[in-house]
């Protein structure tokens, strides 16, 4: 599952000045069994390079599905608190 979230709704505002986070939940399997891991990454518009730019990658690794499902609410609330109440799964 991959989700991004912004503080718009309207697909034709401009990128310039726009900000948005984006969050994944992934399962993968290995020799131990599935894993789950719960990224987060953050994009912001870069007025020097004129495009949207990613950093500040974070990711939280489980072998419990209810746990990485748990953490995925838990930073995606932390976002909502914060603005980014858009999600392009709305849509």
């Amino acid at each position: 599952m991959k989700e991004v979230l912004s503080k718009t709704d309207d697909p034709n505002a401009p990128l310039e000045g726009q900000e948005l986070f984006e969050l994944t939940l992934l399962d993968e399997a290995n020799e131990l069994g599935t894993g789950y891991h719960v990224r987060q990454a953050h994009a912001e518009w870069s007025e020097i390079d004129g495009q949207m730019m990613w950093d500040q990658e974070e990711a939280d690794h489980f072998s419990i599905l209810s746990q990485a499902q748990q953490r995925y609410a838990e930073r995606r609330l932390a976002l909502v608190q914060r603005g980014f109440i858009y999600s392009d799964m709305d849509f």
